[in-house]
């Protein structure tokens, strides 16, 4: 086991490269940069060359990058070219409000798409099952941002039971864990529902019966604890998933976090910014495809075998 983690760690090694170039080329290549947003109307092409030389961007890309990958291996995120602050504490103090609502999206999402799988599974063939596979279908096709405004104008403007927008206390985490976790819920369930399927047609379940244990047991405790390697595997991929998921729900809500703080340095072209957002998200993505690799081989030493 301790092999296996030490390979995956060292394969995210170019895997970190390779991301980094295309989190730098994307935001290099698009129309606009920051000096754009610090001159002041009427200023000289002098002004405008001077800024450049400032920031360091009358430099080739590949000079660019290379100084941004140094300053980054070293554990220095740069400077934001717009509000003048480093970009690490920025991303300090935005990261945990997405975090808070990344963590309690995806428990809200597994907890309900396991629940509801299971269900669907027990209930195989059934007008339960087909109406919960319905509204998986349903909760897996509605966008989250969408979701998002309905969620507001129904519980929010017309019921009044939630704060419309911002960070004040849990009240104004329950819309927005709704609409982020709502995509999660099901492909949860989806997975769960397929999985412990196809494993109560395994013969040790067979045997089970046969021994005459309980069909609820036999559910929880021996189907659905086989069945849930896949899910574990796709709630290990959520993870980044959620974090960047959040980015359009914290903009809908007027949230702070990490979301609504790469949107804004988006619009003002702050590249330091924009490229740690972007690195930090893509990440989450990367890590949690470790995370899931490494429960999954944990789980099943099959997979670890064929992993190796």
């Amino acid at each position: 086991m301790f092999l296996f983690i030490v390979k995956r760690l060292v394969l995210l090694v170019p895997v970190f490269f390779v991301v980094s170039v295309v989190v730098f080329l994307i935001i290099h290549l698009v129309p606009g940069d920051p000096i754009d947003n610090l001159l002041r109307a009427g200023s000289s092409t002098a002004q405008r060359v001077q800024i450049a030389a400032k920031y360091g961007l009358d430099r080739s890309l590949a000079e660019q990058y290379f100084v941004w990958m140094r300053r980054l291996v070293s554990g220095d995120l740069g400077t934001s070219i717009i509000q003048g602050r480093p970009v690490g504490a920025l991303i300090a103090q935005n990261l945990p409000y997405s975090l808070q609502l990344g963590g309690a999206a995806l428990l809200f999402s597994a907890l309900t798409g396991i629940a509801a799988g299971v269900l669907a599974a027990s209930f195989h063939g059934t007008k339960l099952d087909d109406g919960i596979s319905g509204l998986i279908l349903l909760g897996s096709t509605v966008p989250s941002f969408w979701l998002g405004l309905l969620l507001i104008l129904v519980f929010a403007v017309w019921l009044g039971w939630v704060p419309i927008s911002g960070a004040r206390g849990w009240t104004s985490l329950i819309l927005p864990v709704i609409a982020t976790g709502i995509g999660g819920i099901a492909l949860v369930a989806r997975v769960t529902r397929i999985a412990m399927i196809e494993t109560a047609r395994q013969d040790f379940v067979m045997l089970l019966h046969a021994k005459g244990l309980s069909p609820a047991i036999i559910q929880v405790r021996h189907v659905l604890r086989h069945a849930l390697v896949p899910v574990v595997t796709i709630l290990a991929l959520r993870i980044g998933w959620i974090l960047g998921g959040t980015v359009t729900i914290e903009y809908v809500f007027a949230r702070p976090g990490l979301g609504s703080l790469l949107i804004r340095a988006l619009n003002q072209r702050d590249y330091p910014l924009v490229q740690a957002c972007l690195l930090m998200l893509a990440m989450a993505v990367i890590l949690g495809t470790l995370l899931g690799d490494i429960i999954q081989a944990a789980m099943d030493p099959r997979q670890r075998e064929v992993r190796s």
